[in-house]
């Protein structure tokens, strides 16, 4: 057989193999939602869904509402560093110092990221557990995907479209915000959605910061009242920590479908707000580059 012939059949054999693992992954995760959805939805009694203490429905507003602090905070912070460290850090010790602490910032355990947003963000300013400090606790976990992402995203930029921007009298600013990160929407979107999923998900970092307990009243909306559903400083229980504790101290006797609804509930959020940013990334990709007509 010749050199041509084995190389063919290798690639064949590759490309064979690799989607043999893209579909096992595909069928595992099909399975495995089918099963959740299935399990959580199946003589589900509507009244699980309701706004008050024997419902998930302050679970879900809490969990959306504190997804969306951790991302008003992590990702401008996150962007801003990732074009730093791809426009502006000039190789060197101190550059190798800050890749060396984002790795090590993304590889921390979510326990101990909680248990310094209780030391820092709780205790230190004399408070209780609130919302504000887990989203807090939650951006610490985001920041390094977002930024790396961002500056992966800038650096596979095609070197012409700056020289080009430079060319029509440009400043490096004018380059980064008009050209570049316009460029990079899609890809920054993707490390947004990741970074939103693990808040979705996150439970240990919650547990010492965010709180176990949830006071709202839906008629109050009074920032400054300790029960209004807007206000940060309030204790806020998420579905990911309402599942772990209907799964461990509940006593309730419909405990079980409760964390069977709100694991459900949980994986269609996600999924939503993962196809919703999606549209808007590519709505957003359209616009910034001139391709919408």
């Amino acid at each position: 057989m010749s050199r041509h012939k084995k190389a063919l059949a290798a690639d064949k054999l590759m490309t064979a193999v690799l989607y043999c693992v893209a579909g096992f992954f595909l069928l595992l995760l099909g399975c495995f939602t089918v099963y959740v959805l299935v399990k959580g939805f199946s003589g589900l009694d509507a009244s699980v869904f309701a706004f008050n203490a024997n419902g998930i429905g302050n679970q879900f507003f809490n969990t959306v509402y504190l997804v969306f602090l951790s991302l008003l905070f992590s990702v401008p912070v996150g962007v801003c560093a990732g074009v730093y460290m791809a426009e502006y850090a000039r190789p060197g010790r101190l550059t190798n110092f800050i890749r060396t602490c984002m790795e090590t910032l993304s590889s921390l355990p979510s326990i101990v990221v909680g248990l310094f947003g209780a030391l820092v963000f709780v205790e230190l300013i004399h408070g209780k557990w609130n919302l504000f400090a887990g989203a807090l606790a939650v951006s610490i976990l985001s920041l390094p995907l977002i930024t790396t992402t961002t500056e992966d995203a800038l650096r596979a930029v095609p070197p012409k479209w700056k020289e080009g921007s430079f060319a029509l009298g440009a400043t490096h600013w004018q380059t980064i915000a008009k050209v570049l990160l316009p460029a990079c929407v899609p890809r920054i979107i993707t490390g947004v959605i990741l970074a939103a999923g693990r808040g979705f998900g996150e439970a240990a970092a919650l547990l010492y910061t965010a709180g176990m307990s949830t006071d709202i009243n839906w008629k109050s909306w009074n920032l400054s009242s300790p029960t209004c559903p807007l206000n940060p400083f309030r204790p806020g229980e998420t579905l990911a920590l309402h599942i772990w504790a209907s799964r461990t101290e509940a006593v309730a006797p419909n405990a079980a479908q409760i964390a069977n609804v709100s694991s459900a509930v949980l994986i269609l959020m996600v999924l939503a707000f993962s196809i919703g940013a999606r549209s808007l990334g590519r709505h957003l990709d359209r616009k910034l580059t001139g391709s919408a007509k």
